[in-house]
């Protein structure tokens, strides 16, 4: 009989199975490890990396639809709401913002769309005068309400409302007036469209005509006041314009009144239709083009409210330049002007999004706080919430940024927020770039005309952090939109906004 033997294996094998097996599961737990181990790669930096936002805890009791906010001595700040209250915010400073008290001081308003702080006393513009609120017992509280001027008519149309005032170099007020939209319970509507310059005696100089919806007014650091305009009939898309004294905007409603005698202008006899808006201002010796131009929808959707940076660098890289609210997208854009050939003209850029609901007053602390109110009152907006106060502060970290774009006889010069790469900044392919215009009509609103794609003819680097970009035909009166999402810094960071709008007015003579 045949018989087949097992064989066991010995001891020295079965150490050495043993030993492999062992060797393989710490391997593939220390593998495991190595790899849960490694870093995910860093977000690139946010809007909220250099600009966070905060939000100011409102009372319970308080709707506080923010139509009116100024800064006060001793870290305070005033809010007027549409409904026809002022209150005094304290504790502004402190970190914690629900340390920031609410008292009311003023009551009975009639629809303040502005406030202002001067020599000891509030200013607003209410729907039918401007007022002047003191406090002469210094218990904070209002017992004053005196009326400065009140020049311009209301028919009891809704859309007749009154802004500002904002106070200039020379100390005089400027106070802008919608025009009258829609059905009027009567017709004498003096100086609905108009902008008023009001001394703080009373003595009232209109100014311009041509206004549609002029929601905000802002001065610049040389102390000339600008004004912002809403997208309708013959205003093609937002706009910032210049406050200058005999100037039409556009807006024809207001022309009835430049025949009273203290008009500056006098009525255009031709108003064309549907032609290209550098046309018209040709064809019409008094209608000046706005300094800047706001593409709709990319830039904005309804313009409000204008501050100047003037903090001298505690709100980040961008003293002097100015800062323009939108209602509907609930953002804040940047504005660099320059003058050329006399006149101002210059380049918006996005600047910060996500507000909790639009974005209508603003104002900015000595110590760099800039304090946003909103509400979204009548029309819709983007965010959650109906009303409310929040504040934007600078992180201390500098953005990758287009700091400033400049117009030169042949081109345009960047200057940026940090050093550039070398390599992406040479490369035209890098530099997208297109200009056009607008159609000036009564018709709402005009969309992008006459299209053209430009490619740089030739890069100069100018300095670590400049560069100037040279083209072949530039357009006067045209928009030029620049996209510089391939572009990256001396540290390979992306710029945080590549979209730039130049509006090109002029082109320098040298």
């Amino acid at each position: 009989m045949n018989t087949s033997t097992r064989h066991s294996p010995d001891a020295s094998q079965l150490r050495h199975a043993i030993r492999a097996t062992l060797f393989l599961y710490a391997a593939s737990l220390l593998l495991a490890q190595f790899t849960h181990a490694q870093p995910k790669p860093s977000p690139l930096p946010s809007e909220q990396t250099y600009y966070p936002i905060t939000t100011i805890p409102i009372p319970n009791n308080i709707k506080f639809e923010v139509s009116g906010l100024t800064t006060l001595p001793n870290n305070r700040i005033a809010a007027a709401i549409r409904k026809g209250d002022v209150y005094l915010l304290a504790n502004i400073n402190q970190p914690d913002p629900a340390k920031v008290t609410f008292k009311k001081i003023a009551t009975a308003l009639h629809e303040p769309l502005g406030l202002t702080w001067y020599k000891n006393a509030l200013y607003l513009a209410q729907r039918s005068e401007l007022t002047k609120l003191v406090d002469s017992n210094k218990d904070d509280i209002i017992d004053q309400y005196l009326t400065v001027a009140k020049p311009w008519h209301i028919t009891g149309n809704y859309h007749e409302y009154a802004y500002g005032p904002k106070f200039d170099k020379s100390g005089q007020m400027w106070v802008t007036l919608n025009a009258t939209i829609g059905k009027k319970i009567e017709q004498n509507d003096l100086w609905r469209g108009w902008g008023l310059r009001i001394s703080t005696s009373g003595k009232t100089t209109p100014m311009a005509a041509g206004m549609r919806s002029p929601a905000g007014i802002g001065i610049n650091l040389a102390g000339d006041a600008f004004f912002t305009d809403q997208q309708g009939n013959y205003v093609p898309t937002c706009s910032l314009h210049h406050l200058q004294k005999g100037a039409f905007y556009g807006h024809t409603d207001s022309l009835k009144h430049t025949t009273h005698p203290d008009s500056p202008l006098k009525k255009p006899t031709n108003i064309p239709q549907n032609i290209p808006v550098g046309e018209a201002a040709r064809k019409i010796k008094s209608l000046k083009l706005p300094a800047v131009w706001f593409p709709y929808k990319k830039m904005g959707m309804g313009s409000t409210d204008i501050i100047c940076d003037n903090t001298q660098g505690k709100f980040g890289p961008f003293h002097g330049q100015l800062f323009v609210g939108d209602f509907t997208l609930s953002n804040i854009s940047r504005v660099y002007l320059e003058k050329v050939n006399g006149q101002y003209q210059g380049a918006c850029f996005p600047f910060r999004s996500g507000f909790a609901s639009a974005v209508v007053r603003m104002a900015i602390t000595p110590s760099g706080r800039l304090f946003v109110g909103m509400t979204n009152r009548g029309w819709n907006s983007v965010g959650t919430a109906s009303f409310g106060l929040q504040q934007l502060t600078w992180s201390g970290r500098t953005p990758f940024e287009i700091l400033s774009i400049s117009a030169t006889p042949t081109g345009f010069k960047f200057a940026f927020t940090k050093p550039l790469d070398k390599k992406t900044a040479l490369n035209p392919k890098n530099y997208q770039v297109s200009s056009y215009t607008y159609l000036y009509r009564q018709t709402y609103g005009s969309p992008e005309i006459n299209p053209k794609t430009l490619t740089p003819q030739k890069i100069t680097l100018l300095a670590p952090n400049r560069i100037h970009l040279s083209f072949k035909n530039l357009r006067p009166t045209y928009v030029h939109e620049f996209n510089l999402k391939n572009l990256r810094s001396a540290e390979n960071l992306p710029l945080l906004h590549p979209q730039a709008y130049y509006t090109l007015n002029q082109i320098p003579k040298k």
